[in-house]
């Protein structure tokens, strides 16, 4: 602020960067307070489910997958690995998602119907030790070796070789905050976003896409960034486009910075950029319905275990890397694979009162476990003999075909979607617990949830908040018409209803809200 000549031009200043970074923590949803994380779909099959159910069943918004041209990757048995898109060697829309028109469609087509675009940026690096050649859509030619992406154009000066200190040019120490931000992330060539000149080709990739219509971006690898550098960045990013969002309108930023504590870096330094993935989230929770802590503990989840300020925090239970066992929590992260753990812990997340809450919709893979690390963590989606993706079919029950998990398609999720919907803006109260694994609390008045996670049944008498009347719980079943497909819990004039989850049932949870109510 050197410079500043008078008080009130200060004030002016900080509260307009106040303003500013208020915007950039602001999902800009107009349809729900959840997104989903719909891993390598293909644009067109994203678009269609926004508008036949994302929309319908109150989703905010999608978190779509790098759609910049990337390597192409053949290996040995590794063909074409989902990291793949991780190593850009151009900022043009072209990938095997499908190219820019298509890209566009889909955008429009989601913002149609109330449901958000958010675009996984890859801006910390760009290809590293794969080979020269053409990228994934064989548009942009480019040489690793020599940092050579003339689709860009990057060349060997936009790099942050001469800023490293370590003698492999790789991180070689984590709690050096300098290498973990200057050097490579195992070999990837590090971008320099010092440089005025990268900052110039980064900001004009993002306004691309600001003005296609997208709401914002996760920022892939933020802890290898300096958040001052990342700041400029964004401040130059376009306002939101006009035919979607409100005049003056700013991108969602939530970056990701793995941070579980015990390293230089912490996710604290980014959030006045937006807002910061919370890896402690999901393995916390992991840890606790897998038995290794008690669901008691769970009454001041969040900033009392440690955690960020729920307004600066994105949550989630798993992302694409550490189901692979990638990034962080290690084996007690929750998956597809344990699935009513996972229904669980989702339920707990859509239903507690912090951060913003993101989902996740898989594809499977079969493991094959050597030495404690699954050899098939590479496997790409479902592709057919040409590589093209086979995105997902849509079964008569509403679940996923052609080897697509679609674990936002689970009634048991996408019903504490709508629970979640139905209780923003109201806080926990009416903590009940057992002292070891059985929970409830409310949300205000607009909703109650019960969770067992003990070896016996869960029979009690407990304050749902709720007015008197009959309520159908959205875990077991669906409220359709006037009735219920699975449990009905009746809810007497002084709120208090007889609730039980017996553990013979598929799911250990019981939710019910305001909306719910025949």
């Amino acid at each position: 602020m050197r410079g500043v000549g008078g008080g009130g031009v200060l004030l002016v200043l900080v509260l307009g960067w106040v303003g500013l970074v208020t915007a950039q923590w602001d999902a800009q949803v107009s349809n729900g307070q959840a997104i989903v994380h719909l891993f390598e779909w293909p644009w067109s099959n994203i678009a269609s489910e926004c508008e036949s159910f994302l929309g319908p069943r109150g989703y905010g918004g999608v978190q779509v997958s790098p759609p910049n041209e990337y390597v192409k990757v053949y290996q040995g048995d590794v063909r074409r690995p989902w990291w793949e898109r991780y190593q850009p060697v151009s900022y043009q829309i072209s990938s095997r998602s499908g190219n820019d028109a298509d890209f566009r469609d889909m955008v429009a087509r989601c913002n149609n119907v109330g449901v958000r675009i958010y675009v996984d940026g890859v801006i910390n690096h760009m290809s590293g030790w794969w080979p020269a050649g053409t990228g994934s859509t064989g548009t942009s030619g480019f040489d690793a070796g020599s940092q050579s992406y003339p689709g860009v154009p990057f060349s060997a000066y936009d790099f942050n070789d001469g800023n490293c200190n370590t003698g492999s040019g790789n991180i070689e120490n984590y709690n050096d905050a300098s290498q973990v931000r200057n050097c490579k992330l195992v070999g990837l060539n590090d971008l320099n976003q010092g440089s005025e000149y990268v900052r110039e080709k980064i900001v004009d990739f993002l306004n691309y896409l600001v003005d296609m219509g997208v709401a914002g971006f996760r920022i892939d690898a933020s802890k290898h960034m300096w958040p001052g550098d990342m700041k400029i960045i964004f401040d130059r990013v376009n306002n939101l486009n006009t035919d979607y969002f409100s005049a003056g309108a700013r991108p969602f930023i939530f970056q990701e910075v793995i941070d579980l504590g015990g390293e230089a870096i912490s996710g604290q330094e980014y959030v006045g950029n937006g807002r910061v993935t919370e890896f402690r989230y999901g393995k916390y929770l992991g840890e606790a319905f897998r038995g290794y802590n008690q669901l008691t503990y769970l009454s001041n989840f969040g900033e009392g275990w440690g955690m960020l300020d729920r307004a600066y925090s994105l949550v989630f239970i798993d992302n694409h890397d550490n189901q692979r066992g990638h990034g962080a929590g290690g084996a007690n992260i929750l998956t597809f694979r344990v699935s009513k753990w996972y229904k669980m812990a989702n339920a707990f997340m859509l239903a507690w009162p912090y951060g913003f809450t993101r989902l996740m919709s898989s594809y499977y893979w079969d493991q094959n476990w050597v030495d404690g690390q699954d050899k098939n963590d590479w496997i790409g989606p479902p592709m057919d003999a040409s590589d093209n993706i086979i995105g997902p079919s849509i079964n008569a029950d509403q679940t996923c075909g052609n080897g697509w998990i679609c674990e936002h398609r689970w009634r048991q999720i996408y019903n504490m979607v709508q629970f979640r919907n139905v209780a923003h803006g109201t806080d926990m109260n009416d903590w009940w617990d057992n002292g070891n694994n059985q929970i409830a609390f409310c949300r205000g008045n607009r909703g109650f949830i019960a969770i067992n996670n003990e070896g016996y049944d869960l029979k009690q008498s407990l304050q749902t908040c709720l007015s008197e009347g009959s309520y159908c719980d959205v875990i077991s079943g669906n409220k359709e018409g006037g009735s219920c497909t699975g449990k009905t819990i009746n809810v007497g004039s002084d709120g208090v209803a007889y609730i039980e989850i017996t553990t013979m049932e598929d799911d250990g949870v019981l939710a019910i809200h305001a909306e719910s109510k025949i």
